[in-house]
């Protein structure tokens, strides 16, 4: 009964949430250009092969869902997350919360064997100090130095700007990722910070007010049609899905054997190109999460 009435105040907390998300799906949802495998394997100045130790790759009854990790911005959650993956205990759990506009969550362990994952929980990372010189931001919105965003390697990133840093003599400077459509973040409970363990859950809208107070950690790069079509749940139940569908199983693309391995590629955003995909007129400050989402593309 004590599990039942904690996972409920942990829904209401996020239905709270909800409430004030963007219902309808941001430019991050409208068509863009595609590209090819090939293009991408053969054209290094302008696409990014990912790290297979980076690349998670969830198989649903939906279908697949691949995710890039960002271990540098949450070392913590990356080295948690990574390992429950590693466990194999992701099979068989439930996106077991989906709301309209806003997310679909998952990875409830504790409702399949009764435990939890066995793992501490793990502290927030909500932002991150970045060295601008060691992790610029490779497209920034406006003026670099005045920029509060932009994109560090396909990513969206929100920060602080420049010039405060520099003002005040600091070598860094404060920057998270937003909760974009696509981006991928850490459930709590409550309001207990420190509180995520191994519940997920996949953004399928905007939520700005879980900034700086969810931890994100990675973005999907392929399949986010696939969480749009997850099951959801009434809003009356706060999201809870009668019928729900099921993460089969959860993998690191690093892991599994060549011949079955997906690899991926990001488009670069530090080139002229990926600005004129953009197409943005002088004087435009859109949001980060109100711009497309980076372009990938992935094999097998």
């Amino acid at each position: 009964m004590k599990l039942v009435a904690i996972a409920l105040a942990a829904s209401a907390l996020a239905l709270t949430a909800a409430a004030e998300t963007t219902e309808d799906a941001s430019a991050t949802s409208e068509a863009t250009p595609q590209y090819t495998v090939a293009e991408a394997k053969t054209d290094p100045a302008h696409w990014r092969a990912v790290d297979p130790e980076n690349l998670f790759i969830f198989d649903t009854t939906e279908g697949r869902v691949v995710i890039e990790a960002f271990p540098e911005i949450a070392p913590k959650h990356y080295k948690q997350f990574s390992t429950i993956i590693r466990s194999g205990m992701y099979s068989g759990t439930k996106f077991h919360r989906v709301i309209e506009g806003f997310m679909a969550q998952g990875g409830d362990i504790r409702a399949i064997n009764g435990e939890g994952s066995g793992l501490p929980n793990i502290e927030a990372e909500f932002t991150f100090q970045r060295k601008p010189e060691e992790m610029p931001l490779e497209y920034a919105i406006g003026y670099p130095e005045d920029a509060e965003g932009g994109f560090i390697k396909g990513f969206p990133i929100a920060t602080r700007p420049l010039w405060i840093a520099q003002d005040f003599g600091n070598e860094t400077v404060e920057s998270w990722i937003p909760h974009c459509q696509g981006v991928v973040s850490t459930a709590r409970l409550g309001d207990n910070v420190n509180s995520g363990n191994s519940q997920f859950f996949l953004m399928r809208g905007y939520a700005d007010h879980l900034d700086k107070d969810y931890t994100a950690w990675g973005r999907v790069i392929s399949g986010q049609d696939v969480v749009m079509s997850l099951k959801k749940g009434p809003d009356a139940r706060d999201g809870l899905v009668t019928d729900p569908d099921i993460l089969n199983s959860a993998s690191v693309a690093a892991d599994m054997p060549a011949a079955e391995r997906p690899k991926a590629w990001v488009m670069r955003t530090d080139t002229e190109e990926f600005v004129e995909t953009l197409d943005l007129k002088e004087g435009d400050l859109p949001h980060v999460c109100d711009l497309p989402a980076v372009p990938a593309v992935v094999e097998n």
